[in-house]
């Protein structure tokens, strides 16, 4: 009898034993699932696959934890919180600001990033100056964002102050309505701003209701302390490592650079010059294996789209070739449109393939647009700097730091190619990057239109 009771003692103890802690459920299934919202601010899925900061984020944890990646995007903010609850996933990496209507769901990590918080508005509809301007004024919100308890705080003060909230929209949505004028005023993160406000440029920013509101990794009460602290390691070291910078450069370094007028005259060239070129530059593309986007954008910083352009130190043309690159090349006449966007396409290609194979896209395209502006064996001397600085040669953030240093004697009398205006191809890489992401953008919303006119004529 004793012999019994000692073993349905042990058997209950045995039952009633803690479950495994979320990090050994992780290890154990080998894989990491991750809810996430469908954003360019978090992750997207284009013709090359996967993207988005974080995603790339999560990747590199997942890869430091030495399992499969899992990504369960939702389309709402409003949908991350039942996903994790569920079990569906083990964390969030969403672009989540630390509230304390979430904290009381969630636990977070160390925070990775942070944001400012804007009120947007719409040029020539009256900028607001205060919260009292704002009563009265149609806002609308995305249900679920830590924009509408920002907003509720508010509401503590100005009891006449009313928004709507949308469960099934973005960010990026919202600022589309306000550009059009469908709504008056939105809230948004300085990174969704920075991205719209270059394909928008009456956008502006109200006032800013917050400042460096911290960004952090979201991870269900419970049992998941372990890979949470799994988690805050990574980024830690990830970030004296240099790849939080590296992402945000690779997703953000181009916002940063705003030119209202230069923007407003390039959506305008989209419209009537582009027209012109555009077939030469989708041949030119597909003989390449360059998305002819990325040509026209190089068109666009080099001549903005002018076929007789001319430059001071004599590059002519569209893609504003040198003399001795169309000899080069094999090129007669640099001002026609053909036989320059056709050798603008070789030139930039021939540049890709003598990028080290070391280096990954997006870092291989930036290196290779800077070498056509500058020439390749700058580019070898500033990786040979990185290097000497302790850098990563492979990656464009170390390299456009390394650029602008052999304008600097103490640099460049120790490099074989000596001196070059550094600074030059780090600004040239960040326009084409802004023009190619407007470029996008165009194109994306001009072959949705396409199909919606087709889908109609089909019903009708």
């Amino acid at each position: 009898m004793r012999l019994i009771t000692i073993a349905t003692v042990a058997a209950l103890i045995g039952t009633c034993s803690s479950p495994p802690s979320l990090l050994d459920q992780v290890l154990e299934t080998g894989e990491l699932r991750v809810v996430t919202r469908d954003s360019p601010t978090a992750y997207r899925v284009g013709p090359n696959g996967p993207s988005g900061p974080e995603f790339d984020l999560v990747q590199a944890f997942a890869d430091d934890l030495g399992v499969a990646l899992v990504i369960e995007p939702v389309a709402s903010i409003s949908e991350i919180l039942p996903k994790l609850l569920s079990g569906e996933a083990h964390m969030a990496a969403a672009g989540l600001s630390i509230t304390d209507t979430r904290r009381e769901y969630l636990n977070f990590g160390h925070p990775y990033d942070s944001v400012d918080v804007h009120l947007i508005y719409k040029l020539g509809t009256g900028k607001p100056r205060s919260v009292e301007d704002i009563v009265g004024r149609s806002i609308e919100v995305m249900a679920g964002s830590s924009h509408v308890d920002m907003l509720a705080s508010l509401q503590e003060s100005y009891p006449e102050l009313t928004w709507t909230e949308n469960a099934d929209i973005e960010v990026a949505q919202l600022l589309t309505k306000v550009a059009v004028g469908e709504v008056e005023l939105t809230v948004a993160d300085s990174p969704d701003f920075d991205i719209q406000r270059h394909f928008y440029p009456d956008l502006r920013v109200a006032m800013d209701l917050d400042i460096g509101d911290p960004i952090a990794w979201g991870f269900p009460k419970g049992n998941a302390d372990t890979l949470l602290a799994r988690a805050d390691d990574f980024l830690i070291h990830a970030d004296r490592a240099g790849l939080l910078a590296q992402v945000h450069d690779r997703y953000y370094g181009y916002t940063k650079k705003f030119d209202y007028v230069g923007t407003r005259n390039f959506i305008r060239h989209f419209e009537n010059r582009l027209p012109r070129y555009r077939e030469m530059f989708e041949n030119a593309g597909a003989s390449w294996g360059v998305d002819w986007r990325l040509l026209a954008a190089i068109g666009y910083q080099e001549s903005h789209w002018r076929s007789q352009a001319v430059s001071p130190t004599g590059v002519r043309g569209i893609m504003m070739l040198t003399r001795d690159t169309a000899e080069y090349l094999g090129l007669d006449d640099r001002r026609d449109p053909l036989t320059s966007i056709t050798g603008g396409a070789e030139y930039f290609a021939r540049q890709t393939e003598r990028i080290a194979d070391t280096v990954a896209e997006p870092d291989r395209t930036w290196m290779a647009l800077a070498a056509y502006n500058v020439g390749f064996n700058h580019i070898k001397d500033a990786r040979t700097i990185v290097e000497w600085r302790g850098g990563d040669p492979d990656k464009w953030i170390d390299i456009s730091e390394a650029l602008p240093l052999l304008s600097q004697r103490k640099w460049y009398s120790r490099v074989p190619y000596g001196y070059a205006r550094g600074w030059e191809p780090v600004l040239y890489v960040n326009n084409i990057r802004a023009y190619y992401n407007i470029l996008k953008w165009l194109t994306v919303n001009e072959e949705a239109t396409a199909e919606d006119i087709e889908q109609a004529v089909t019903d009708t």
